[in-house]
């Protein structure tokens, strides 16, 4: 399976679940596991995706994620599996 972590925070408002779920969905992305929450007015949310059948290259899913964040006007950021689990290793 090839997996990735994908992280939303900004500000908070209508939409932002919708549209990025939406993406996922459109690009055959399967949400494996989700977490989010909502601090004052700051949203931020988690996701470990399967991204085993994308007809895309990996880094133009991350692009068009990036886009699809600054639209909604939060950050959203997409990294492999194992690039994430080396980065945050203690």
């Amino acid at each position: 399976m090839n997996k990735a972590i994908i992280t939303v925070v900004g500000k908070d408002s209508v939409g932002i679940i919708a549209k990025v779920c939406s993406y996922l969905a459109e690009n055959n992305i399967n949400i494996l596991d989700i977490s989010q929450t909502i601090v004052q007015e700051f949203f931020n949310m988690m996701m470990i995706v399967d991204m085993s059948h994308i007809e895309k290259p990996f880094e133009q899913v991350v692009n068009e994620l990036t886009e699809v964040g600054q639209a909604l006007g939060v950050q959203v950021k997409c990294q492999r599996e194992e690039i994430f689990d080396k980065m945050h290793r203690i």
